[in-house]
Formats: C-alpha cells, structure tokens, sequence
C-alpha cells in the first residue's frame, strides 16, 4: 500500500496550481490531506474521482476556510472514523481515520502554537492524542498515523537547531513527540533514512525554500508491529502546490 501525506493549505488552492496532474503522477493507494480550508459541499469531487479516487472522506472545521483534513482512497475502506469524539479536538477537523484490511490510516493535522493561548491548546491536543492512541491501537494494532505533527523532533530536522524557543521546536514538543514515537511507534521516514537532512516545510518569508530554509513537521508513524512492512519512505520535495510537501511511506500490507 502505498499512501502519501501531504498538508495542502487549501485544497482548492492546491488544485489552481496542478494538484490533480501531480496526484494521477504520484498515483497513491491513499492519499491524507491537512489543512484543506474547504467544505466538502465546496468542492467538485468529480476531479478526484476522474483522478482514480472513487472514495473521498472530508471532515471540515467549524469555521470556514479553516483546518480540516480528509482521506482519499482507490480502496474502499471498510469504515471510516470522523474525529476523536472529543470535542475540543474535533471542531478544528483535525482527525479521519480510515480502516482497510489489515490496517488503518489516519490523517492528522496538530495544531500549531503561534501564540500563548494555542500553543497551550496544543500542549493539550497532544496529552489528550497521546490517551485517545493508547486506547485505540488496542482494537486497532495496526495504525499509519500520517500528517503534519507541527513539530520538529531531533536537530537533523530543522535548518537552524538554535530556535529552541519557538514553537515547533519547544523542548516540551519534542519531549511529547519522542515519547509518542516510545508508545509504539516508528517515524517510517528517519528509519530508513537517519541521516538524511529532509525537510517538509518552508516559511514563505525569506525565500527559505529556495535556500532550503526548513523544518521536517510531516510524518508517517507507524505501528511498531509493522516496522519490518515498511518498504519505502521518502520526502517529495519537488511538489510545489502548498508551503508543505508531501511524503510518502510504502507498506507491505
């Protein structure tokens, strides 16, 4: 199974700009979209349907042109998951879930904490992740957990290891992600790839992409049971439809 994460900052942007071309190119069993800022009755899912995805789940923010994620599929999955249930997670659209035989892929999209008070929900969001995964890999073992963390987590995975102060780069945020990654899972990137310097993310200030300027806040956990699935792992840098790029992790299902 191969499947792709890829935070779009806005899908219907993200299609004025080729999104469509690239995704029949790159040719996903599954692809999980972050960040779409669009309500499904906003989007003609004829595209996506001519692209070979006959199977698109949307779960939108409450506010519009905000957050929100989505999974499309070529497989029809035999349940998908809208949310966490909980509600102060699940207004943002922050969580879908997609079970298939043998394994279930979630798109995830953490908050970033740009300022005191959401950074403080973030803090919160990633506590309350960190029990919902720890009940749900009970009854679902085998979890692909992809999406934009909003979070560095060793110094390879920034451009400058110095900015220990800002958010995306906390100490606490790091500590959080090493921990998740303890309770069971495998970062499929830095498994097969430790020492490659790779990242996901560029501010538009600055020309940073152009002088690869980034920061690696896109991830593909998986369950540790399924380490030795793990085929492939790459970052698709030469996407350029968001200030993201995707990634990609193949799994021998």
């Amino acid at each position: 199974m191969k499947i792709i994460s890829y935070n779009v900052n806005g899908i219907r942007a993200a299609i004025n700009k080729g999104f469509i071309k690239w995704l029949k190119a790159a040719n996903p069993d599954v692809i999980c979209l972050q960040e779409i800022k669009a309500l499904k009755e906003q989007l003609d899912l004829d595209v996506f349907i001519e692209a070979g995805y006959n199977y698109s789940y949307w779960f939108s923010a409450e506010k519009k042109g905000y957050s929100g994620v989505a999974i499309l599929s070529k497989i029809k999955p035999n349940h998908v998951e809208y949310g966490t249930g909980i509600e102060s997670m699940d207004f943002e659209g922050r969580n879908i879930r997609a079970d298939f035989d043998g394994v279930s892929v979630m798109s995830l999209y953490l908050p970033s904490g740009t300022n005191d008070a959401r950074l403080d929900h973030k803090l919160e969001y990633m506590d309350m992740f960190q029990e919902y995964i720890n009940t749900l890999k009970i009854g679902f073992p085998n979890l692909v957990i992809c999406g934009d963390y909003n979070i560095c987590h060793e110094e390879i995975d920034i451009h400058n290891p110095k900015m220990k102060g800002v958010s995306g780069f906390l100490p606490e945020e790091r500590e959080w992600i090493g921990r998740f990654i303890g309770s069971g899972f495998v970062d499929s990137f830095r498994y097969l790839n430790q020492e490659e310097q790779q990242y996901s993310w560029w501010s538009y200030r600055a020309n940073s992409r152009a002088n690869n300027k980034g920061w690696r806040l896109d991830y593909a956990m998986v369950s540790k049971r399924l380490q030795e699935n793990i085929k492939r792992a790459v970052i698709l840098s030469e996407a350029v439809h968001s200030d993201h790029c995707p990634i990609l992790v193949e799994i021998e299902n």
